[in-house]
């Protein structure tokens, strides 16, 4: 028989976590490991129960949010594949959960059927990221999964794109990166537009997803 795959949920929302574990304990693949409270919660529930395969974390809990949570499991298992469950759509959100490590962004109101397509991308292909959220990526994901090095060879980058785009890895705004490079709004805006256009992506999470796949950047 196939091993199920091992799942923890890390949630202070007591109800919408247990509503959580029940949708996952129906997929015939999947299995709950256990359920936190929050992230320190996690981090004791790993050492007392072990490592799952998958961990579904929200954003904001106390003692440890989604953010530092995120950063510990990248640092001390790197090998689970951590998926974020948030209420928040912004795009400084999902780039702080991508630059610690987190492999899926997905919306708590997502329907049944997307939280199983969720739960078996980001397993099977190693990202997942909700198109409500992040637009029509998953595609630009998966060429990057199968062709990360034809990619890089093919787009070439100036000195200053790759500077915007490491500076587009961060949570400053763009007004604050034309500040730091010292162009005008407007330039900052053509350089954006042309690596949309150059990279085949639709927005700064794009963006970002490229820069991290092609080690422009280090989650």
């Amino acid at each position: 028989m196939k091993e199920k795959i091992k799942v923890a949920l890390a949630d202070d929302h007591i109800l919408l976590r247990n509503g959580l574990a029940g949708l996952v304990k129906s997929f015939d693949d999947y299995t709950v490991l256990f359920e936190a409270d929050n992230g320190q919660h996690l981090t004791e529930q790993i050492a007392d129960k072990g490592v799952p395969d998958l961990v579904l974390l929200d954003i904001n809990m106390p003692l440890k949010d989604g953010f530092e949570t995120a950063r510990w499991l990248r640092d001390n298992h790197p090998e689970v594949r951590v998926m974020a469950l948030s209420m928040l759509d912004n795009e400084q959100s999902i780039i702080r959960m991508l630059r610690q490590g987190a492999k899926g962004y997905i919306l708590k109101d997502t329907h049944p059927r997307e939280f199983k397509t969720a739960l078996d991308t980001v397993m099977q292909k190693g990202f997942y990221y909700s198109e409500m959220v992040t637009g029509k990526l998953i595609n630009a994901v998966n060429n990057l999964d199968t062709a990360a090095d034809e990619v890089t060879t093919l787009v070439k980058l100036t000195e200053k794109e790759i500077e915007f785009l490491k500076l587009a890895c961060t949570e400053m705004t763009y007004k604050e990166i034309a500040d730091k490079m010292n162009l005008s709004p407007r330039t900052i805006d053509g350089y954006r537009d042309a690596l949309f256009e150059k990279l085949k992506v639709r927005t700064r999470v794009g963006l970002v997803m490229y820069a991290i796949k092609n080690d422009i950047v280090r989650p």
